[in-house]
């Protein structure tokens, strides 16, 4: 995939990973609407793009994003949200990726930017990211998924204390609370993120979907479901060339070498 001409996004591959990096330093990557609309449009190519199998999103090593832009919704009135559907599917494109998400985090990581990585399938933080949902702070609640995700990332009891104070998360805390997968030095975790990215992507793209929708899937049901759900797509892996290929490899000791079909 090209490059394409976004003002607010950077984008660029590393053989089989797209990574996406947020790019508005005078604002911290606070995320309006032109860059929630570029974000979008970078990742529908990445999804369109056969050649990329794992997205990274990221941000600045100060910065991954300090939440939404309140100088684009100080004067908005009530109705003008409702109407406008504020939250819209831009800003959850993230969480609709059918290819596995890696955000690397560093810094800031406030309101909205700290949804944008709880959207993600997978979090690796630098050692100074700091995670935190204030909205309380300015009259409003977390409106992009942050009280239901990160309920279920933490737990009701931290989630409630972050939410109803405000207070910022570490990164070592959300490393101890299962926020976060991985922290690695400023130096190195945007690499660590984009390893990590290239590791998941040796795998088979169709496979790698099926167990994405079976951990997401978790989180939507109860676990007599859930497994019920599990045992359906182990299933479907039957029907999969590149099961077959991938069991052969293993008897045969070699690597495999996946069509991703």
């Amino acid at each position: 995939m090209k490059d394409l001409p976004y003002e607010t996004v950077l984008t660029e591959t590393d053989g089989p990973v797209g990574i996406l990096r947020l790019n508005r330093p005078e604002a911290l990557n606070a995320l309006n609407t032109q860059i929630t609309t570029e974000m979008h449009a970078a990742l529908d190519a990445f999804e369109a793009d056969d050649a990329i199998h794992a997205i990274v999103i990221t941000g600045s090593d100060t910065a991954f994003a300090a939440g939404a832009d309140i100088k684009e919704l100080r004067d908005k009135t009530m109705v003008e949200v409702w109407d406008e559907n504020l939250i819209t599917a831009t800003w959850e494109r993230a969480a609709s990726c059918r290819k596995p998400t890696v955000a690397a985090v560093s810094g800031f990581a406030m309101g909205g930017g700290c949804e944008l990585a709880l959207m993600c399938d997978i979090i690796v933080a630098s050692e100074t990211a700091r995670f935190a949902l204030p909205e309380t702070k300015i009259g409003v609640i977390p409106g992009a998924g942050g009280t239901q995700r990160l309920t279920r990332a933490v737990g009701k009891a931290i989630a409630m204390d972050m939410i109803l104070s405000g207070r910022p998360m570490t990164a070592e805390e959300a490393l101890a609370r299962g926020l976060v997968s991985r922290v690695a030095p400023v130096e190195s975790y945007l690499q660590e993120a984009v390893t990590l990215a290239q590791e998941i992507a040796q795998s088979s793209r169709p496979i790698l979907r099926m167990a994405k929708e079976a951990v997401n899937h978790a989180y939507e049901t109860h676990l007599a479901e859930g497994i019920h759900l599990e045992r359906r797509l182990l299933y479907a892996t039957f029907g999969t060339e590149d099961r077959r290929e991938g069991m052969s490899a293993f008897a045969e000791k070699r690597p495999p070498q996946f069509r991703h079909r």
